[in-house]
């Protein structure tokens, strides 16, 4: 199991055979490699990020899914109050 981080392609840069995408992580637009899938990205597509690489094509919901994981992930644990 990796930790994958959801992101939607904003856009197929020229020039590396369809390997290179922008995608836009919560307001940030990352250059990422999508040379491991298997079916070429199309600008709005979903995709599921680890480590700068596109690992699986998701939907929208799925995304959704993974970004609220993450944000409990990162919460603090909250620890009563002694009385």
């Amino acid at each position: 199991m990796c930790l994958g981080i959801p992101g939607r392609v904003v856009e197929l840069v020229e020039g590396y055979e369809g390997q290179l995408v922008l995608v836009d992580v919560q307001g940030a637009v990352r250059k990422v490699n999508a040379g491991m899938l298997e079916e070429p990205l199309l600008a709005g597509d979903w995709v599921l990020l680890h480590l700068g690489f596109a690992v699986s094509i998701i939907d929208e919901a799925e995304a959704q899914r993974a970004m609220s994981g993450l944000e409990l992930m990162g919460r603090p644990i909250e620890v009563p109050e002694a009385p």
